[in-house]
């Protein structure tokens, strides 16, 4: 009896639709259920076709110079320039970010054996911030310059992403899963 006359007040239906708003502005923000998704990414080491180079003949023409086989050169394989083994910070984050040099010049972040949880508009970051262990690394990495790489491909596995050509990779020394909805990171790597 109590019950339906409390429903029938304007204030206790105000209250519900209140709660109702506020719990579906909730579930949008925290997103619960990726706590228990996982989305697993297995990327190979990138490479980079090297083009034959031209060389001048006589009479003005250039050719491609090939190997002597007659083939094109094949690609060759990556070179470190830093890596680095992540520590967790806002959630438990495992694996390795190496720096690499393709052999046309381009440069990629590489994530490799990646283990975190998967959130809400996680992105990959470089940051000239140090990284630190504990709450004190959560906050730290947007406090001076950051680069952002895209959005994290997956939260298991192995994944590439370009490194724009005039990022200064001598300042930006540290790689973080980002956690751009509440400005928090989940791990992060010192690239030395």
């Amino acid at each position: 009896m109590r019950i339906r006359r409390l429903l029938r007040h304007p204030a206790a239906w105000a209250v519900m639709t209140l709660g109702a708003v506020a719990l579906g502005v909730a579930l949008y923000l925290f997103q619960p259920w990726r706590l228990f998704t996982t989305v697993e990414v297995d990327e190979a080491v990138p490479v980079a076709a090297v083009t034959p180079r031209a060389t001048p003949e006589a009479g003005g023409r250039t050719t491609a110079t090939r190997p002597p086989d007659g083939r094109a050169k094949a690609a060759e394989g990556p070179r470190t320039l830093a890596a680095g083994t992540f520590v967790s910070h806002e959630h438990s984050t495992e694996g390795r970010a190496r720096v690499l040099e393709l052999a046309d010049g381009s440069r990629v972040l590489r994530i490799e054996g990646l283990e975190t949880s998967d959130g809400p508009d996680l992105r990959v970051w470089l940051s000239d911030q140090p990284v630190k262990e504990g709450r004190a690394g959560w906050f730290n990495l947007d406090d001076g310059k950051h680069l952002e790489l895209g959005e994290l491909k997956g939260n298991r596995g192995n994944a590439n992403y370009a490194i724009p050509a005039g990022a200064d990779l001598d300042s930006l020394r540290t790689a973080t899963i980002w956690c751009k909805r509440f400005g928090v990171s989940f791990g992060a790597a010192a690239l030395t």
